[in-house]
């Protein structure tokens, strides 16, 4: 099914607060798809239908939910040794989430990872088990290390940077300038 892009985002905000419900509805969309394996665009247009989405990125929700079903194999393949049991023991919610977050880690670059996995924690706080969150930092974690190993890497110096003590060379005398 192809869509085009305008007659989705017309009226529609593309904003942060926007893309974080396409998310939720997207993970919504995902959780249903692992359950019934209904197909991408039936869930769409019931999730459209039921739902008020116009503070919702619509372009973004489509792509979410139609291309991480439509990649949920190669998904899967990188998920897979990142996690401690089977794919089919995951909760099902989890897997939802950990699908987006390994999509959105794989295809949306400009989207830091450090993004990715708060996003990911988020859900998982509204819609998994008590300490779900917790199990989702940690592999969404392991997974930039994997998929976006500069960016990871730059972050934890910077990390590293702002947490070491400042020396007298590092500020700067006012009374010079």
């Amino acid at each position: 099914m192809t869509i085009n892009r305008e007659s989705l985002i017309k009226g529609y905000p593309t904003t942060f607060a926007a893309k974080r419900k396409a998310r939720r509805f997207a993970m919504q969309g995902l959780y249903e798809w692992l359950l019934t394996n209904n197909p991408a665009h039936e869930i769409e247009a019931r999730t459209r239908s039921e739902n008020h989405m116009n503070k919702t990125d619509i372009f973004y929700y489509h792509e979410l939910l139609s291309q991480t079903i439509q990649q949920n194999e190669s998904l899967d393949e990188i998920l897979d040794p990142a996690i401690d049991r089977e794919l089919d023991a995951l909760n099902v919610v989890e897997r939802a989430i950990l699908l987006l977050g390994v999509y959105e880690m794989r295809e949306r670059l400009e989207i830091p990872y450090a993004v990715v996995i708060d996003e990911g924690v988020e859900l998982a706080k509204h819609f998994g088990a008590t300490d779900s969150h917790k199990y989702i930092n940690g592999v969404l974690d392991k997974l930039a290390r994997q998929l976006r190993p500069e960016e990871f890497a730059a972050g934890r110096a910077a990390r590293k940077a702002a947490t070491q003590p400042r020396t007298d060379s590092d500020t700067t005398d006012l009374d010079s300038l």
